[in-house]
């Protein structure tokens, strides 16, 4: 899973969500988990249209689907 910018009206990328997500200390449900890190990361806090991407990327980590992301493209050799 590449970095990408996932919130575009306040900068928050995928990383920066599944960071957030790794120092919450509890992660019940998804709208919960959704409250809090609109709390730490601001997602969704403009236009909201990244509201249902947001939603399923921490249904897909808090089921274990979503890889850490990466920061390096230049892995080939």
């Amino acid at each position: 899973m590449e970095n990408r910018e996932i919130c575009r009206c306040m900068g928050v990328s995928y990383s920066d969500i599944y960071n957030a997500m790794n120092n919450l200390s509890s992660l019940d449900d998804v709208t919960d988990t959704f409250k809090q890190l609109q709390k730490t990361t601001s997602c969704a806090m403009g236009c909201g249209g990244c509201y249902n991407e947001i939603v399923n990327l921490i249904s897909d980590i808090l089921n274990g689907y979503a890889d850490p992301p990466h920061h390096h493209h230049h892995d080939e050799k």
